[in-house]
């Protein structure tokens, strides 16, 4: 028999900060957004005390005096390279095995057998906290709405032993009757106000009505799938997500930009960031969009909005070619005398690279290669030698500082797996 396996990190970024501050155990930590603006991840202990995700990090002290919380600036670079750990030793002892996200991955069991999967399952979850010291759950049963359900039960009660398996119908009912809808995999906020409405409370409810009333109630292949996953149907693809249609990269900035300059160094590196993007997944875009918005939190100040994009005659996923046309989108739609907050760079028309259409007009067969060969060699220096080692001089940040320095992160962990200069040393 097939059975799926979800390996979950537990409170993933809390977890990553604490693998090199064992003192933190037992205490509350929270992880903040960017520019240090809101709580995004909680400790179990954090959210004892109550803390509320999106809680603003001002108003923790004044919530929470004397609770001794612990707070954090996001550091992606930490948890990408401790979750990369984790997910080379799943890899390492799964026959099957895919990545869903930064903390989760699924393996595919084949054969298995009830106790063979608890032993794997525990097993996992030994060496992973012993080699990375990063705790995880696991999830097992024969579809992966399943299995996602079952890791929550696996986080939830300890008496899993961190390893809950749905592997007889009791145990499906069981679980499913325990289960909110809000928290099924595949079931959104949307539809889950919408189930809600109808009396639809748990999983349970949802898979106890028939298919053909799923179907022509909501219309929808994605949910008649959860439906059937539900239900012990296995019907979702074994493999990794799709590649991105569009890409976006945006940021709030740390303090108020009011000059051209300053906007355009942000957009060109929000613009360089999605190039990369695009090509890690062997992509390229023909439209190149771009926003602005004013501080909304500031009534006083002049208000304003505004975003346009435009079309790339050849389709590309150049730097060079998507920061000098996001620089043209941003002097169409900057305006003297704003005080800009937050801006952001979104790139569509994404296809893959082997199906460009190439202008008949414009296109230079050897400038896109010699452009091509310029973007390969920059990737594979600051893949060795670190990010922006090499750059356009449009990405230069004043005063030295980089892409990653351009928000704030006063409470900014360090990263001793990563950087020489963070390296731990031992008395």
């Amino acid at each position: 028999m097939k059975w799926y396996a979800i390996c979950d990190c537990d409170n993933c970024y809390v977890s990553c900060e604490r693998v090199f501050r064992p003192d933190l155990d037992g205490k509350p930590v929270v992880v903040l957004s960017n520019n240090d603006g809101c709580v995004v991840a909680r400790s179990k202990e954090a959210k004892q005390l109550g803390v509320k995700a999106g809680t603003p990090f001002f108003q923790l002290e004044q919530l929470f005096p004397n609770a001794g919380i612990e707070a954090f600036s996001s550091n992606y670079e930490l948890y990408g390279e401790i979750t990369a750990r984790v997910m080379t030793i799943i890899r390492d002892v799964s026959p099957v095995c895919f990545r869903y996200s930064i903390d989760e991955a699924f393996a595919i069991l084949d054969g298995f057998t009830p106790e063979q999967l608890r032993q794997w399952g525990e097993s996992l979850h030994d060496r992973v906290l012993q080699s990375v010291g990063m705790p995880i759950s696991i999830g097992i049963a024969p579809t992966k709405t399943l299995a996602k359900m079952a890791s929550h039960f696996a986080k939830k009660y300890p008496g899993y032993n961190h390893c809950c398996i749905i592997d007889t119908e009791e145990r499906r009912i069981k679980a499913s009757k325990l289960y909110p809808i809000d928290e099924v995999w595949g079931i959104g906020r949307r539809y889950a106000a919408r189930f809600n409405s109808m009396g639809i409370a748990t999983a349970y409810d949802f898979m106890s009505h028939s298919q053909s009333w799923i179907r022509s109630t909501f219309k929808t292949i994605v949910i008649e799938r959860t439906w059937a996953e539900l239900n012990a149907t296995d019907c979702i693809p074994d493999d990794v997500p799709a590649s991105k249609k569009s890409i976006c990269t945006s940021r709030s900035f740390d303090e108020m930009v009011t000059d051209f300059d300053t906007l355009r160094t942000h957009i060109a590196n929000f613009a360089a960031r999605c190039a990369e993007k695009l090509r890690k997944q062997q992509s390229v875009a023909n439209i190149v969009g771009v926003f602005v918005d004013s501080n909304h939190f500031r009534p006083e100040l002049e208000q304003y909005s505004n975003m346009t994009e435009i079309s790339i005659p050849t389709p590309s996923a150049s730097t060079i070619d998507i920061v000098k046309t996001a620089t043209a989108c941003l002097r169409r739609i900057f305006r003297e005398g704003i005080c800009y907050k937050r801006a952001g760079v979104i790139l569509m028309g994404v296809v893959p690279d082997t199906a460009i259409q190439a202008d008949l007009f414009s296109f230079n067969a050897d400038s896109h290669k010699m452009m091509r060969l310029l973007d390969n060699a920059v990737d594979k220096i600051n893949k060795v030698d670190g990010t922006e080692t090499v750059i356009l001089s449009s990405q230069q940040y004043p005063k030295g500082k980089n892409f990653a320095d351009a928000i704030r992160h006063e409470h900014k962990s360090s990263c001793p797996t990563t950087r020489w200069k963070d390296i731990i040393k031992l008395k």
